[in-house]
């Protein structure tokens, strides 16, 4: 298979971004490494492939624990390259929880140990919890409010991002999304669709076929960040509308070098020929998904 996006595309299209952004002070020490490489200080943060972890949290290595999707904690995640966070989180005994206690703190942990690393984190608002009251103490609690970095225009173009070198000099190099919710009260909670479309989720098919699935807001899909969810699942119970869980004796050919490509090049023709931004997947300890993310990189 001939792998058809470049790192010349990519870099072509984080022109802008360098031009817009400078650091703030001359006084700063630069990052000379950024996300393991020196290549990526000087690229825009909205045109890296970053390795994703799907529910993030929900990791076990009890191979009958059927709702897991992960079987390495979030700090060994992270340690193997991931730097894009998603899951869920719900409300229990008056706290936000994502299924494992601390989980932010382990991240916050990670980035104070990792001072040249940019991560994102993306979750899902399924109760409709409040942003101010309730998401924004939680991330205050955890120490990452710190981190956040807030866009200077609302949404950003993929191409006006800032390079990740300028984030990490700045200090600010967690960006949060919220698939709802993220209305403005909370300026570094950032509404997931208006600024990164996906393809769709929970697939059964292992040839991943592509299509915008959800976008919002005024920017066309070229000009939103995209992410695709190559996770793929079986189904446990094929009636009616079925039970899926995430497919474990598939992973390792799932999350191959040639499965994720493909994917990606599927893709690209709803992202004027880029790589996507996000890879996420399960099992991310199986497979080659760094690999993968290093050849999208164009490394």
């Amino acid at each position: 298979m001939q792998f058809k996006l470049t790192l010349l595309s990519t870099l072509l299209f984080s022109s802008s971004a360098l031009a817009a952004w400078v650091p703030w002070s001359s006084n700063v020490k630069r990052a000379t490494v950024c996300n393991g490489r020196a290549e990526l200080c000087r690229r825009s943060y909205g045109n890296v492939t970053y390795l994703g972890a799907h529910n993030s949290f929900a990791s076990s290595t009890n191979p009958f624990s059927l709702a897991r999707t992960q079987e390495v904690d979030v700090t060994a995640q992270l340690r193997l390259g991931v730097r894009m966070l998603q899951g869920q989180a719900h409300m229990k005994d008056g706290q936000l929880r994502f299924c494992h206690t601390y989980y932010l703190r382990k991240v916050k942990a990670f980035l104070d140990a990792n001072p040249g690393e940019v991560v994102t984190l993306i979750f899902t608002n399924p109760e409709g919890i409040s942003v101010p009251r309730v998401w924004k103490p939680t991330f205050d609690n955890s120490g990452i409010s710190r981190l956040a970095f807030v866009p200077t225009s609302r949404p950003t173009k993929r191409n006006d991002w800032p390079t990740l070198g300028n984030m990490i000099d700045r200090g600010k190099r967690v960006v949060v999304f919220l698939d709802s919710g993220a209305d403005g009260s909370v300026d570094f909670i950032l509404p997931e669709f208006d600024y990164i479309w996906e393809d769709p989720f929970s697939s059964t098919d292992k040839n991943f076929p592509c299509r915008v699935d959800r976008i919002r807001g005024p920017l066309s899909a070229p000009d939103h960040m995209n992410m695709i969810n190559h996770n793929l699942n079986t189904n446990l119970i094929p009636i009616g509308d079925g039970v899926l869980i995430s497919d474990r004796a598939s992973a390792e050919t799932t999350n191959g070098v040639s499965s994720i490509l493909a994917h990606a090049n599927g893709c690209s023709r709803f992202a004027a020929n880029r790589a996507p931004n996000f890879v996420m997947l399960d099992w991310v300890n199986v497979g080659q998904g760094a690999a993968a993310v290093a050849r999208l990189n164009g490394f």
